[in-house]
């Protein structure tokens, strides 16, 4: 068994040199990861290390804890492309949003437009204490407005993992699954692992992110995968070239 482990790959050895990691958090004190432009630097640099050729930053827009707003995005984007070009940093940097799905959410695409990862592909998340009341009426009226939801890190929400009709059924009604790579290393605990490996193995990943924050996950690639195979996860992180700009 100890062979076994030791001969796992080290995370950020899976990282193709060409991918575009479509979920992280990475523009300055707009929300709980980088909080200032030295980190944003900081952050890219190390992710350009492990193969990260494009990025699509995601900062968070939730109500009354992280009040972004699309513009106030999009122009502390700009700032970020200009400071990095500053240091030598010509990078395809693109921001999106990290949507959670409640009212203010329905508000929000029913009388705008929201920033995608690309095309209409949208990334939204729950809370992890639980799913809003409304969330398949909410998944629905999103795709009625056009748009296709790519749920981030379903291995997190823990009130699911004793129920995976939940997951299946949120797959029947159009939803795309996200994982995020850090937690095939542990890094959110074993349960956590777990979910994530048996969601794998039933083909339910669509796309990966980092999810990265701040230095401490950055570390963390530097960790064995607890998978015990790692071919369905190659395919979802290849999966990512879909998001690709030429």
């Amino acid at each position: 068994m100890f062979l076994f482990f030791k001969n796992r790959p080290v995370l950020r050895d899976l990282i193709p040199s060409d991918h575009v990691d479509i979920h992280s958090h990475l523009l300055p004190g707009i929300d709980d990861g980088a909080q200032t432009f030295e980190q944003t630097l900081d952050l890219v640099q190390a992710l350009q290390g492990f193969g990260v050729s494009q990025f699509v930053t995601t900062p968070h827009i939730m109500h009354q804890v992280w009040d972004n707003t699309s513009e106030s995005i999009l122009l502390l984007k700009d700032q970020a492309i200009l400071e990095l070009e500053k240091n030598d940093k010509k990078v395809p940097f693109r921001a999106a949003s990290e949507y959670l799905m409640d009212e203010h959410f329905v508000k929000l695409f029913q009388t705008g437009k929201l920033l995608t990862l690309k095309d209409n592909y949208v990334l939204v998340e729950m809370s992890y204490l639980n799913a809003p009341m409304q969330l398949y009426n909410i998944l629905f009226d999103l795709q009625v407005a056009g748009y296709i939801p790519v749920l981030a890190h379903p291995e997190r929400y823990a009130f699911y993992h004793n129920n995976f009709d939940e997951y299946l059924k949120l797959k029947r009604v159009g939803c795309l699954f996200q994982l995020n790579l850090l937690a095939v290393v542990g890094y959110y605990g074993e349960p956590i692992a777990k979910k994530a490996e048996q969601l794998l193995q039933k083909g339910m990943y669509d796309f990966v992110g980092s999810d990265v924050h701040h230095s401490k996950h950055i570390a963390f690639f530097e960790e064995k995968v607890k998978l015990k195979d790692v071919t369905a996860l190659k395919e979802v992180i290849g999966n990512n070239q879909f998001f690709r700009i030429e």
